[in-house]
This record gives C-alpha cells, sequence and structure tokens, in this order.
C-alpha cells in the first residue's frame, strides 16, 4: 500500500505537533521503521502512544483516593496477568490501530501463546511460546530481528492490527514476558499481520535483518573535519549552518592514557547546542555521550566504538539556525582529538521535527514520594517529543546482583506507569543478572568486570519502540540497593524534544563525574579460618564450591563461604581444619542459613561436635558466631566433617551447607 500523508502549511502547523492528518502504513512502511533514525526526530502526532503489557507483580498499584503508591517494590514479576478466562492467561489486550515492536521473555517454554487480531475467532499467530523466539517458525527466523543474548530472548518482528488484538497463553508457558506496543492516531490505516508474509514484504524484513546485524552506519551529505589538542582553555569547536541535520558524528582520541582509562575519559565531554540556545541540548562525558562508560569495542545501531578506535553516532539531529559542536577538557592533560561531522540538508520540513537532547546524570530528580523511593529517574523532560534509549553505568563494588529493579515510564503526567516492566536485566533485552558481554543493534551489556561486581555498563535503544509523548515523560527503573552500600548509577539519556521544551538538566562538574567509584574493603573476621580456604578431604556426594556473598553487605567474612550442594540426607563433607600450635581451643564457627538449607551434625576427629544444627531460615542469613565448645587440640591438621541429616519440614528440600568461619581462640 503507498503511505498518503497530508502535510499542513508551516504557517498552520502547531509548534509541538499536529502534523499529520491521517496515514496508512503499509507493511513494508513497519519493517522501515525497525532501522529509521530520522523518523525518531520527527514530532509525534496526537494520539501516538507507545506502552508495555508485562507480567509484573499486580500487587503495585497506585491509590488515586489516596494519591498513594502501594506495594510499590513489589517484585514477583514473573507470572503476572490480566486475567485468567477459564483455564486460559490473558496476558495483553490492546485497541488499534497498532503495532506490536517488541516481544521478550526470560524463560519461553512450550505452552502455546496465542495472538488475536481485530476481532477474528482464529489467531493470528498460534505457536508454543518458545517458538516465537528460536527461529524456527515464520517469520521469527531473522537472527538480528529475533535473537537470544544473554540468556535473554528477544523478537522485534512488527506484528500489526487495525482494531483490536489479545494476547492468551496456556498453562506452560514459561516466566517473565513484555509486548511492547505502539498506538497509532485514530485515523491511521494498517495491515492486519499474517504469518505468511508476500515477496515485498519478506524482502524488507531481509534487508532490515542485514542492517542490523552489521550496523555498518552509511552517513549521507557532507563531512567537516576538524583536528587539534584539547586543553582546559581551548575546547574544539565546530560550528554549522542550518536548516540541516547531523546524520554522523565520530570522534578519535590519541593513544595516551587519556584517550583509554575511566577517570580520565570522564575528564573528557562533548556538548552541542540548537540554534542559538543559551543551553546546550546535548552534554555527556565523551564515552558515556558513545554508548559505554570506558573503551569497549562495540556495534549498534546508533552507537559504537570499533577496533580502529573511532567513537561513532548515527543519531539524526536536525537544526534551525545553527548547530555548535565544543569537545571540551576539564582535566589537567592535554589530548589530541579528531571530530568528524556528516551532515546534510532536510528531508522535512523543519517544523515537523525536534531537537535531539543527550544528558548525563547522577541521582538528579529523584522522586518526592516517599513511598516512590526505589524509582531512580533515567529522565524527565516536558514538551513533546520521543524517549529513544539509555545508557546506564553501574558502580556495584560489593557485588550481587544490582538490577531487580523494573523500568516504570510514565508518559504525560501518568500517575500509573503505562510501560512496567520485570527486571532491569529484562529491559536491556538479557536475564537472569548474566554477567557476560553482549552486542546488539538494539541492546547491548558492553562492560562488566566480572560477576556483576564493579564497573557495569548496559544500554537499551528504543528505535522502532520509541516512546512519543506530547506534554512530558518521566522514565524511571527501580534501584534496590542504595547509595551506602554503595551502589551507584548514573546514566545517559537520549529523546528528541520539540524546540523550547524543558530539559533540566545542567552540565555536571568534573568533581561528580569522576573517583566516586572507591572499592570497599574486604570484610574479615580477625583471627577467621575461612570455609572456602579449607582443603576438602572427602565428601560422599554433591558438589563444592566457592560462593561471592559480596551481594549481602558485609555478613559473610572474606565477602564468601563454602558452598556445599547438591548433597542428600546421610552424606557427609570432611574437611582439613590446621592447628598451627597444641594447646586448649575455644572453637566458634558461623554457618549460612536460608530456605533451602538442611540439618546438620559437625564432627572433629570423628567426636560429635556440639548439637544438631537447623539451617533453615525464611531468607539468607548468617547463624552468627556458634560456640562450639572446649577442646585441646594438637599441632597439625584435624578432621572437620558435616553430615547432612535432614530438613526442616517448612524447607525447601535442597539440603544445602555453607561454612563461612571456624575460629580458634587459645585460651
Amino acid at each position: 500500500m503507498k503511505r498518503i500523508l497530508l502535510y499542513l502549511t508551516a504557517s498552520l502547523l502547531l509548534p509541538s505537533f499536529a502534523c499529520i492528518a491521517s496515514q496508512t502504513l503499509s507493511y513494508v512502511d513497519l519493517v522501515h521503521r525497525l532501522t529509521d533514525l530520522e523518523y525518531l526526530a520527527t514530532l509525534p502526532s496526537p494520539g501516538d502512544t507507545c506502552a508495555q503489557w508485562s507480567s509484573y507483580d499486580r500487587k503495585s498499584r497506585y491509590d488515586a483516593a489516596t494519591g498513594k503508591y502501594i506495594d510499590w517494590d513489589a517484585n514477583g514479576d514473573g507470572e503476572g496477568y490480566i486475567r485468567k478466562e477459564g483455564d486460559k492467561f490473558v496476558m495483553a489486550e490492546m485497541q488499534g490501530p497498532g503495532c506490536i515492536w517488541r516481544i521478550w521473555s526470560a524463560a519461553p517454554k512450550d505452552g502455546h501463546v496465542r495472538i488475536y487480531l481485530d476481532g477474528v475467532a482464529e489467531p493470528a499467530v498460534d505457536l508454543p511460546f518458545i517458538g516465537y523466539f528460536d527461529g524456527k517458525n515464520a517469520p521469527f527466523t531473522r537472527s538480528a530481528i529475533v535473537h537470544n543474548v544473554g540468556t535473554g530472548w528477544n523478537n522485534y518482528t512488527p506484528i500489526p492490527y487495525q482494531k483490536s488484538c489479545k494476547i492468551v497463553a496456556d498453562a506452560g508457558w514459561g516466566l517473565y514476558f513484555h509486548f511492547g506496543y505502539e498506538t497509532f492516531p485514530k485515523d491511521t490505516t494498517v495491515p492486519t499481520f499474517k504469518r505468511e508474509l508476500n515477496a515485498e514484504e519478506a524482502g524488507a524484513l531481509d534487508a532490515a535483518n542485514s542492517i542490523l546485524a552489521h550496523c555498518n552506519s552509511t552517513a549521507n551529505g557532507a563531512t567537516d573535519t576538524k583536528r587539534m589538542s584539547l586543553n582546559p582553555e581551548q575546547p574544539l569547536q565546530m560550528a554549522l549552518k542550518g536548516p540541516r541535520a547531523i546524520t554522523r558524528l565520530r570522534v578519535k582520541l590519541d593513544s595516551s592514557p587519556l584517550a583509554s582509562e575511566l577517570t580520565a575519559l570522564r575528564q573528557l565531554a562533548i556538548q552541542i547546542k540548537w540554534d542559538n540556545e543559551s543551553e546546550p541540548a546535548v552534554w555527556a562525558p565523551l564515552c558515556d555521550f558513545f554508548g559505554t562508560a570506558s573503551v569497549n569495542n562495540y556495534r549498534s545501531l546508533p552507537l559504537s566504538h570499533t577496533g580502529d578506535e573511532w567513537w561513532s553516532s548515527a543519531w539524526y539531529m536536525p537544526f534551525a539556525k545553527e548547530a555548535h559542536i565544543e569537545l571540551i577538557n576539564d582535566g589537567k592533560a592535554e589530548c589530541s582529538a579528531v571530530l568528524e561531522v556528516t551532515h546534510a540538508p532536510l528531508s522535512r520540513p523543519i517544523e515537523r521535527l525536534a531537537r535531539f537532547h543527550a544528558k548525563w546524570h547522577r541521582d538528579a530528580f529523584l522522586p518526592k514520594e516517599a513511598e516512590r523511593w526505589i524509582d531512580w529517574p533515567i529522565v524527565k523532560t516536558e514538551g513533546a517529543g520521543r524517549f529513544v534509549g539509555v545508557m546506564l553505568h553501574i558502580w556495584n563494588p560489593r557485588g550481587g546482583w544490582w538490577g531487580e529493579g523494573d523500568e516504570k515510564f510514565f508518559v504525560d503526567g501518568e500517575k500509573f506507569p503505562s510501560t512496567f516492566g520485570t527486571g532491569s536485566e529484562d529491559y536491556f533485552g538479557y536475564a537472569w543478572g548474566n554477567p557476560g558481554l553482549f552486542e546488539n543493534a538494539y541492546h547491548n551489556q558492553t562492560h562488566n568486570d566480572g560477576n556483576n561486581r564493579g564497573h557495569i555498563c548496559v544500554d537499551r535503544w528504543h528505535i522502532s519502540d520509541n516512546v512519543p509523548f506530547q506534554k512530558s515523560f518521566e522514565g524511571c527503573i527501580e534501584k534496590y540497593f542504595n547509595n551506602q552500600r554503595p551502589t551507584l548509577y548514573a546514566a545517559t539519556a537520549y529523546w528528541y524534544l520539540s524546540a523550547g521544551g524543558k530539559d533540566p538538566y545542567q552540565p555536571v562538574p568534573l568533581s561528580e563525574r569522576v573517583g566516586y567509584w572507591k572499592p570497599v574493603q574486604t570484610f574479615k573476621i580477625s583471627g577467621a579460618i575461612e570455609g572456602e580456604k579449607l582443603k576438602i578431604l572427602s565428601k560422599t556426594g554433591g558438589t563444592t564450591q566457592e560462593q561471592d556473598m559480596t551481594g549481602f553487605d558485609g555478613q559473610w567474612s572474606n565477602d564468601a563461604h563454602l558452598w556445599w550442594t547438591e548433597a542428600k540426607p546421610g552424606d557427609k563433607l570432611t574437611l582439613s581444619l590446621p592447628v598451627i600450635k597444641s594447646g586448649t581451643y575455644r572453637i566458634s564457627m558461623q554457618l549460612t542459613k536460608a530456605p533451602d538449607y538442611g540439618i546438620v551434625q559437625l564432627y572433629l576427629d570423628d567426636q560429635k561436635l556440639g548439637e544438631t544444627i537447623d539451617l533453615y531460615h525464611q531468607s539468607v542469613v548468617t547463624t552468627g558466631a556458634l560456640s562450639m565448645g572446649t577442646q585441646k587440640l594438637e599441632a597439625g591438621d584435624h578432621k572437620l566433617t558435616a553430615e547432612i541429616l535432614g530438613a526442616n519440614a517448612k524447607a525447601i528440600k535442597g539440603y544445602m551447607f555453607g561454612l563461612d568461619y571456624v575460629k580458634l581462640e587459645q585460651e
């Protein structure tokens, strides 16, 4: 179908929107949205919205009578649904015209998920939920559009509908789901999705898949290049006259330490002002602007850092009169830089285009409502525009899973967010807190120091699933760990905003953007013999390993314990306990308690050591120091044995055992 656009004359345009009176979008048109970065700059028409159905915990709600948020940190996000109809689960319901842009799950299984469109009795799609993602069922077979990264399952194949959409699941569908969808203005015409695509539609999907697989952006227009040394008194500046649009922006630094080390890189910033405005629309530390907080090679659709050392942006950045670009060095050492900007004439009237914004911040504009303590704002802005992405840098020195929190998007003053997610990693397209690096056109984990401990960088780009707004946008992500732990967030948010819209973010001084990632000293009990360091002499079953316990705020000595799993009642684990000097010793030790831990009897040199110990607890805690009596011990190695006897009636029958430390104090 041919797209029909009715343009109003510039003199009749409203300042922020009302560009398109009606439109007809073919399936090929919708597929083009998967890769069309220029479209993101268009101001949204009234009635154009983006929202998400997910399995979030339905205990979270807004009470209009009191104006309070109830159970706002509820975290049972795996199995939520709208309602049951017989033995079926209703996952999503939407009124058209619209399009599903993204389907995600952490654990899709064999239970069928059916998508009913436009009131037709037969589903347009009827597959096991895993069948939406496994690449075996057309048209969900293109590996850049439908993919698994970091154990997260993603499907970005457009599924349009004219009147309505209802998604229903059988039992056994799996755990966790997202259905992100756009609702078009009511006078929009779109086709009803069918799995059997014609040659033109299949070809368009193939072409989009190729672009997304390679992310080699080709910029059209003229290119201006400037090279110079940066110092605090002399930024690198470039000015362009409009109306035009930047189609690609690249920066290359020299090979000095300033070009590679995180602290040094944060001393450099990029700033862009549009149309002689006094405040910048773009300000961020240089590497953060390009989607990662340190030098990590990756390639995505809008941003990348490649092996040839170029930082590259393909965001489309229109302007009316002038663009003023600066690379700023707030440090003491000079750094040579090359700035390369490609720019082209506008293909749409400037009145129809928003301005590109990108801002970096830490902890800006935290919620005032006490019950919303968990909501960490990614961006808050006013005006009309589109939210198009975020790069999140996490400093998590204690380790453990940092990102249990859900994304929440409040559009145009919503009290309850129209997008409510199921976990931070789910939002970024992966699952289960997987620390492995991955790259994709739309989402990446560009850096992880290891096991989610230390520095982590993740990003998510909303291209086809951008979030339009007419009045305001507040995007948050839940943050369970407070800054004192410390777990610290810094974000670069990316959005388009109508000329004259409110962007409240100011440049951040150097003192607040470097040096805050101070390592935490490892907690240790003085004189403790660490359980995870003891030599294993024998075991009759199960497996043993050192388990990192840094996620529990210094409760376990050396932030770890010896973890014995997969044992059964009657199994024994024997460890070598060294005694340096003969004497009489007071013996104490600390063990771990949890919902799936067992009841144990301890032995020292085959003699019972104290009474049986029930290690069940409803959460993961230590036993505290347990006194195990006084014994005379000869110098040398002794045998410390743990025997699994059973489990508490309330326990999950995992029969686990954890030894934090043994302490021998000579009398």
